[in-house]
């Protein structure tokens, strides 16, 4: 019965999230939708049509066998490599902002990044489920499971998207630990990949300008420290109470990006610090129920994939709210069910419904 308090809380935090960032999305983008495209609700439709496509498939994956999940896992992930080699592809691949990042299929255009990230937990779940105790086995446990998240990670970084690579290895490393694999074989992956960690940060001009940026953003405020200053001054001037829903004065084209990566400076701003601390609080109570759920759990399967969701949302929640709170350096992560931007939406909506067909019981 706990396991089902806990699905159905799981379920409530979300949706408050989700409706929650309708609202912000639409107060932070409609001058910004208006001035550039001549209709206010120009992002908050679109926002709504993938809402509405991510609740679907969240019923729908919740509906499913666990078992058929897990027996697919494999073919998803290959999906997910195919569709992140197409777009790196000239004319298959759509390029914005000096990166190629998204595929277009008919009308609608998606990030295969995002669809990766879910698909490899699930993968690797199901990967180190099945290995067990053999995980711990260099060449029959380790390898190839680490080569597969070698694998993603540097498809995504051939985009380029740092942020995402980085995640990707993240949790894909804490659940390789979780599921028993040595402690030293990742401690020298990780010392290994430390040097060239560095060499993809400080060889590229524009990454290198963000982490001295980020050190000092006031050595150029009016460049490259733009962003981080308007998200502090976003943030100090909302106070308790904030300054009053829809009256943010950053978003009249001072932050950048205000309805997608600094959301939660919007937040600060017109919810004040109650408003932000509340969200910081929902994101919490996410996050612990999803631990909660994996020390609960038994099957191999759904423990891993309980945990390898939950530590993904944990770890894009975190560094969104940190960039904006000046913690670290800037980079493109929205806030998982609250920023705009339609692939992140549907997949993380789909990762709950995984979320939660795991939780179930058996």
């Amino acid at each position: 019965m706990r396991m089902q308090n806990t699905r159905r809380s799981i379920f409530i935090i979300t949706m408050i999230l989700v409706m929650l960032g309708v609202v912000l999305v639409y107060s932070s983008s409609a001058i910004y939708a208006y001035e550039k495209f001549g209709n206010s609700t120009f992002f908050f439709k679109k926002h709504i049509s993938f809402l509405l496509l991510g609740f679907l498939l969240m019923v729908y994956i919740m509906s499913l066998d666990i078992a058929k999940i897990a027996g697919a896992s494999r073919a998803l992930f290959l999906i997910s490599l195919l569709f992140l080699g197409l777009v790196l592809l000239p004319g298959l691949g759509i390029s914005a902002g000096g990166a190629r990042r998204w595929l277009r299929a008919g009308f609608f255009s998606f990030q295969p990044s995002e669809f990766a990230k879910f698909t490899l937990i699930t993968y690797l779940a199901a990967l180190l489920a099945k290995k067990g105790y053999r995980i711990k086995d260099l060449a029959y446990g380790y390898l190839p499971t680490v080569s597969a998240i070698a694998l993603v990670s540097v498809l995504i970084l051939l985009q380029p998207d740092l942020g995402t690579a980085v995640a990707v290895f993240f949790v894909g490393f804490v659940l390789i630990f979780i599921a028993g694999g040595r402690l030293k074989h990742l401690l020298t992956t990780a010392l290994l990949g430390v040097p060239f960690l560095y060499y993809l940060i400080f060889s590229v001009p524009y990454r290198r300008k963000r982490m001295f940026i980020f050190l000092n953003p006031w050595q150029d405020q009016k460049g490259a420290g733009f962003q981080i200053i308007q998200s502090f001054l976003a943030l100090g001037s909302g106070g308790l109470l904030g300054v009053g829903l829809g009256q943010s004065k950053q978003k009249l084209f001072y932050l950048p990006e205000a309805h997608t990566d600094f959301i939660f400076s919007i937040i600060g701003e017109e919810l004040g610090f109650l408003g932000a601390a509340s969200v910081l609080a929902l994101f919490g109570a996410f996050v612990f129920l999803g631990f909660r759920a994996f020390f609960n759990e038994n099957r191999p399967f759904n423990k891993l994939l309980i945990f390898g969701i939950t530590s993904m949302i944990a770890f894009e929640a975190f560094v969104n709210i940190g960039i904006s709170l000046g913690v670290f350096p800037t980079k493109g992560l929205p806030l998982p069910f609250v920023s705009y931007g339609g692939s992140s939406l549907v997949f993380h909506m789909a990762a709950v419904g995984l979320l939660l067909n795991a939780m179930r019981e058996a």
